[in-house]
């Protein structure tokens, strides 16, 4: 195990599989059977379940909780205060977890709710509850989350909106 930056306060189950240049931060808690890829950095107070899985170069921010079972593909984004939850039916033995797939992007306050697939590139609004599959390449947001707009709508206006604060800043 390669970690160039652990943080204090760090509780790790056991058999983790955690690799190389991850970096956690301060007070994460990590379930048993973790995989954790290769680039991942976990900010502090981040709650890990049990036999979850964290593809390469992911990046989850502060106050997450990825319940036991949670899938992450390569390259996703989760922002602060958002939660990945895994039982359908509280308090049953039958767990349903999120599936979220490479290059999503999570927004801060989101809560994905048991087994809905985020698809590829897809991106869910700050603040949203995601109580149905949400399509690769598209834009999510609401309560509950709904289709906003493509995937190259939204590029676009991030684009726009770069130019317009790049010119003011100047």
């Amino acid at each position: 195990m390669q970690n160039p930056k652990r943080g204090i306060g760090i509780v790790e189950g056991a058999n983790l599989e955690i690799g190389a240049n991850v970096a956690i931060w301060n007070y994460v808690v990590i379930g048993d059977n973790t995989k954790i890829g290769d680039g991942t950095t976990i900010g502090s107070f981040v709650d890990i379940g049990k036999n979850v899985t964290l593809g390469k170069n992911c990046n989850i921010q502060a106050h997450v909780t990825i319940s036991n079972g949670c899938v992450l593909g390569d390259n996703v984004f989760i922002a602060p205060n958002s939660s990945l939850l895994n039982d359908k039916y509280p308090k049953s033995s039958f767990m349903t977890p999120p599936i979220i797939k490479d290059n999503a992007a999570i927004g801060g306050g989101v809560t994905i709710l048991p087994s809905v697939t985020v698809g590829e590139k897809a991106v869910v609004g700050g603040g949203s509850v995601v109580a149905k599959d949400v399509p690769a390449r598209t834009v999510v947001a609401g309560a509950p989350a709904k289709f906003v707009m493509t995937l190259e709508a939204y590029e676009a206006k991030r684009d726009a909106f770069i130019q317009a604060q790049s010119k003011v800043q100047k």
